[in-house]
This record gives C-alpha cells, structure tokens and sequence, in this order.
C-alpha cells in the first residue's frame, strides 16, 4: 500500500511530462511552419504615387460670384433656359410669367374636387394645406406642366422634360382624384 501511494505520484508527473513534450513539439513545429511561410511568399506593393500638389486660388469677390450667392444660382437657370429655349418648345415657357403652383412639385399636389364655375369645369386641388382653383391652361408643378384637361377623376397636363439625351420633350402626366382626403 505505501509502494503504490509513492508509485502514484510519480506516474502523474511522468504522464505529465509525457504530455507536455508532445505540447511543445507541435508548437516547434508549427512555428517553424510559419517561419518557412514568411520565408517564401514575397509582398508585392506598389508603391502610392505622389500626390498632386495643391495650388489655390485667390477669390476676389469684387470681379466674380460667389459659388454659393442666389445670383449665381438665377444665372445658372437663366442660362439654361435660354438654351432650352433655343430648342423651340420652350420659348413660350420662358417668358411668361410664373403661377403660384409651378413652385411645388407635382407629387405635393392632390386633386380633390371638382366644380362648374359659370359652365366651366374647375378642380379643387390641395398643396401646402391650401386650396386652389385649377382650370385648363393653368400650369401646375415644376416642369412646366400645363393643365389640357379636367375630367371627374383625373387632371391632365403636358409637361417638358428633358430626356436622357438632354433633349426637351413633351409629356404627358396625370393628377388623380383622391377620395377621402378631407382633412
């Protein structure tokens, strides 16, 4: 009974040196292993190019606009309405005098009634919470959008747009009569 407990005790410790050789060896090899990978594989970086080196550019705001003055801006509109209107189909467009709901887009609009005023047909439509009376030949939204037709459930406008190409064209859009939208 003594033999063994002193047996015991020595078994452990040899089985734990056993294990921790096995231990250290795989990580010898493994380091070894990734010393070799380092060894073969080659970065390959190309180095950055110089950057471009930054001149500025005084601003004398007595002989230029400022890129952020509303003039610039009108400028800007004005320049390209005048080549649109080089094109034809707006040189009536350009000259006229602007209506109040040519400022708003045409999705903030809802039709949303009609009426016959003096034997000619009005719609109701509401932007900004307001009320406006539309007939044909008033212009809505912000593409030059000219109202042709008013029928019970529908306006229709032409519109001009450019296309793809940068050309102006003619469209035809709808504003839908929108049940239920008493506020």
């Amino acid at each position: 009974m003594i033999a063994s407990a002193v047996q015991r005790p020595l078994l452990l410790v040899a089985l734990v040196a056993a294990l921790t050789g096995c231990g250290a060896s795989g990580q010898q090899e493994l380091a070894d292993w990734m010393t070799g990978q380092r060894n073969t594989v080659k970065p390959n970086v190309e180095p950055v190019s110089e950057p471009k080196p930054y001149v500025p550019q005084a601003f004398t705001d007595q002989a230029e606009l400022s890129p952020f003055s509303e003039e610039k801006l009108s400028r800007s509109f004005r320049d390209e309405a005048s080549t649109a209107a080089a094109s034809g189909l707006l040189a009536a467009e350009v000259n006229r005098r602007k209506e109040p709901l040519e400022a708003l887009p045409l999705d903030t609009m809802t039709m949303v009634g009609l009426m016959d005023r003096r034997g000619q047909t009005v719609a109701l439509v509401r932007a900004n919470n307001l009320l406006y009376q539309v007939r044909p030949g008033n212009y809505l939204g912000q593409n030059y959008g000219r109202v042709t037709r008013i029928t019970e459930n529908q306006i229709t406008l032409r519109e001009i747009v450019q296309d793809a190409a940068g050309e102006w064209i003619e469209r035809m859009s709808t504003l839908e009569l929108q049940e239920g939208t008493g506020k």
